[in-house]
This record gives structure tokens, C-alpha cells and sequence, in this order.
């Protein structure tokens, strides 16, 4: 498709409906990283700047497919889950970059769209990476923002927006729609990785084994769902903050744990380790999370998102895991 972003001339309206009229919009840079919204930096005529979220399909590179809306895994994209989401880490104490306007009327631009606070810190991954000592203190006041959201208790299971709203029943536990999707994934990923079509019956064999010792839970804790320390700013006070919350859901925190433990590592995961969590779930989740970075990067693909080999280099590393997963290594 041929992408139209976002230009100066498109956001007059919305910068005085934000910001009041006595701020003009002197530039617009896209920022990188985004595969599902356009994450803009709009700086005004006094210097001062501010974060454009836009989803509109000419930002979303993702290619469209037929998904049921109520899985919790389900496409984490809209400004309803943004909203939803914001609104609840707010409530725990969990920072998010300030919210200055989210618009869904189309009055101001043709797509749903958000202005936040411009965080203007590296990231929690790039801090790691240049000074693991420095980060420290924001990486144990992260683990305390996990344990905040963690500790909160929801029975039902699913994207916030959607439990609040009650459009999001399920009659499967967080261990069922693990194993489902899970399974999906094989099937993607087996199409498109002969090593692993090869071993096909051998890794549906082991899910299904993992996901039959899973217990059933009565109540969830609040998870992110993707939180790597790409997915988090480090403010001028050290404070980590979160960003692409439109997943945040009710869910097993076992599978948070599971996604940060594969992208901090285990030296960095150390600050946010807690005790009893359930070894079953996390078997069952461990693999379950490689299928999907084998299936969703190849998927991706299918499309025109341009950091392709970024995108191989994941599937490629997390195929090597699968098989290793299940002695095919």
C-alpha cells in the first residue's frame, strides 16, 4: 500500500485544540520503532515538544487478518486500548508518559490520534547497555511498578478496555489461550521453516503435554505484555516509563515474566525476579513465546516493513530456541 504519514500542514487544528492558539507548530519528525501506530515528535514555535500517537492503517504495517476481537492476544492497536490502558496504570501509580489530548472524533485529523508528554530520556535498553550500573535505581523502581501491577486481582481475563467495558468473555483459562494461539503459531511457522515443519508433531506434542499440567487460577494480576527495556523511557528522574500499553491485559504474570526474562537476559532480570511462581506456567509460556517470535516476525513480512533483517534475525533466533525446546536442536 502506499503510506501517507503525517505532515505539518495536517495538525494546525489539533495543536490548538491541545495546546490553546497561542502555540504554533514549527516541525514534525516520525520517530522509529513503530510497527502498529505512527509515533511523531511535534515541536512548537517556543521549543517546547510533544508526542503525536496516529493510528491509522498507513501506520499499522501489519498485515490484516481475521482475528477474534475478545483474545486477549488478539492485534493490541487502537486508541480504546490506549485509553483504557493509561487510565489503569494511573491508577496503580504506574507512569506512562502524561496525557495531553486523546481524540477519536476525526474533527482535528482523519484518525484516531493522542498527544502525550515528550519523555525525552534514552531507554531503559539503551541505559543497559551503556552503563548497567547507572541503572540500578531505575531498574528497582521498575520492579516495583511490576509488583504494584502484578498485585492487583481481576477475575476475568483480557485487554482492560474490554473487561471494563464487559465485551470480553472467555470460557478458556490463560493456560487454554496460550496453548491455543501457540498452536496457530506452529501451524504459521511450520508453513514458512522447514526445520520446523519437520519436528511439527514433536513440538505440538510438548505444548500439549506443558499445557495439560496447568492448574486453573480464579484471578490474574495486570501485565503489559510486551515489556522489553525497549518498551520503557527512563525520565530525568530516573522513573522508568511505560510506552506501548495498548496490550496492557489481565492475564497469568507468569507470562510477563517469561517475555522479560527473554528480553532483559538473565543478568538484568535478576532486579525483577519474584518468588512462587508457577514452573508449569512457565514451561508452557517459555515455549509458547518462541513460537510466536518465529510466527509474528514472518509474518510482518508478508507486508512492506522496511527493517527487514531485524525482523529475520528474531525468527531465525527464536526457531534455534524451538528446536532446542524440544532436543531437534
Amino acid at each position: 500500500m502506499e503510506r501517507g504519514f503525517v505532515a505539518k500542514e495536517d495538525l494546525a487544528g489539533l495543536v490548538r485544540a491541545a495546546l490553546g492558539p497561542d502555540r504554533t507548530l514549527r516541525a514534525v519528525d516520525r520517530l522509529r520503532g513503530g510497527s502498529k501506530k505512527g509515533v511523531y515528535r511535534l515541536t512548537m514555535d517556543d521549543g517546547s515538544t510533544v508526542v503525536l500517537y496516529v493510528w491509522a492503517p498507513a501506520e499499522n504495517y501489519w498485515p490484516a487478518g481475521v482475528e477474534d476481537p475478545t483474545d486477549p492476544f488478539a492485534e493490541a492497536s487502537g486508541a480504546e486500548l490506549f485509553g483504557a490502558a493509561h487510565a489503569r496504570l494511573a491508577a496503580v501509580g504506574v507512569r506512562t508518559p502524561g496525557l495531553r489530548l486523546l481524540d477519536r472524533s476525526r474533527e482535528h485529523y482523519p484518525a484516531d490520534v493522542a498527544l502525550v508528554e515528550d519523555v525525552r530520556g534514552e531507554t531503559l535498553e539503551a541505559l543497559l547497555d551503556r552503563d548497567p550500573d547507572a541503572a540500578g535505581p531505575t531498574m528497582a523502581k521498575l520492579a516495583a511498578a511490576l509488583d504494584r501491577m502484578h498485585g492487583q486481582r481481576e477475575t476475568r481475563l483480557g485487554k482492560v478496555a474490554l473487561v471494563d467495558a464487559g465485551t470480553a468473555p472467555q470460557d478458556r483459562d490463560c493456560g487454554r489461550v496460550v496453548l491455543d494461539r501457540a498452536l496457530r503459531h506452529l501451524d504459521e511457522a511450520a508453513a514458512r521453516v522447514e526445520a520446523l515443519a519437520a519436528v511439527r508433531d514433536r513440538i505440538a506434542g510438548a505444548l500439549r503435554d506443558r499445557a495439560a499440567a496447568v492448574r486453573p487460577r480464579a484471578a490474574h494480576g495486570l501485565v503489559h505484555g510486551e515489556l522489553g527495556p525497549d518498551h520503557i523511557l527512563v525520565a530525568a528522574d530516573g522513573e522508568p516509563v511505560l510506552i506501548d500499553i495498548e496490550g496492557v491485559m489481565w492475564f497469568d504474570v507468569e507470562w510477563e515474566h517469561v517475555f522479560l526474562r527473554l528480553r532483559f537476559g538473565a543478568h538484568h532480570h535478576r532486579w525483577l525476579e519474584v518468588p512462587d511462581l508457577d514452573r508449569d506456567r512457565l514451561r508452557l509460556y517459555d515455549l509458547a513465546l518462541e513460537l510466536s517470535l518465529v510466527a509474528g516476525p514472518l509474518r510482518l513480512l508478508d507486508g512492506d516493513f522496511p527493517d527487514r533483517e531485524f525482523m529475520l534475525h528474531i525468527a531465525g533466533h527464536a526457531t534455534r530456541r524451538v528446536l532446542a525446546a524440544v532436543g531437534a536442536a
